[in-house]
């Protein structure tokens, strides 16, 4: 059986890709740690957003387990607008129903879920990994279920937390998303 855990990075101090984490979301990370550390399966490969807030989330856990953290850039951020954006929730929320609104600079939800798609296909791929942590940001995240449950969307974002996990499993040939995250 595959699975795939989701994680939503913690409290972070900003949106800039180098936002560290808050004080409360360092305590989080160590929370996290041990929540991992306590699943009944061991997890083979960590990657990871290359975005601060994100890999700083997983490294308690991954220098708990001894498990390098593999940064790749299809788990960053999706980027609604290189310009400032007023009405930046109205935006995303429109985004989640028109999957091919693009504003300038930024990248649509069909964009995003093409570079997701193609990690996904990666790693179904690869038989002999069967446990894999996959640490990403809240509209990522939302992307990324939607994958394996089609009514993921917007409602579901705005119920996320910080952080977040969710499993992803496999079993005969379908998939089951369970929010395994309730501390």
């Amino acid at each position: 059986m595959k699975r795939i855990i989701l994680v939503r990075h913690c409290n972070a101090e900003g949106q800039h890709k180098d936002s560290p984490l808050t004080y409360e979301g360092i305590n989080e990370a160590r929370s996290l740690a041990a929540f991992l550390k306590r699943l009944d399966y061991p997890v083979q490969r960590i990657l990871s957003s290359p975005f601060f807030r994100a890999v700083e989330t997983i490294k308690p856990f991954a220098d708990a387990a001894d498990i390098p953290i593999e940064l790749d850039r299809r788990l960053q951020e999706r980027i609604l607008s290189e310009e400032p954006v007023d009405d930046w929730l109205e935006v995303l929320e429109e985004s989640f129903t028109d999957f091919d609104m693009r504003l300038p600079g930024g990248e649509s939800f069909n964009d995003a879920k093409l570079r997701v798609r193609a990690l996904l296909d990666e790693l179904e791929s690869e038989e002999q990994v069967e446990n894999v942590v996959l640490v990403t940001h809240g509209n990522l995240l939302a992307i990324l279920l939607k994958e394996f449950q089609t009514d993921i969307g917007f409602s579901h974002w705005k119920g996320f937390s910080n952080p977040d996990v969710f499993l992803v499993q496999r079993g005969g040939g379908s998939y089951m998303v369970e929010r395994i995250w309730n501390v």
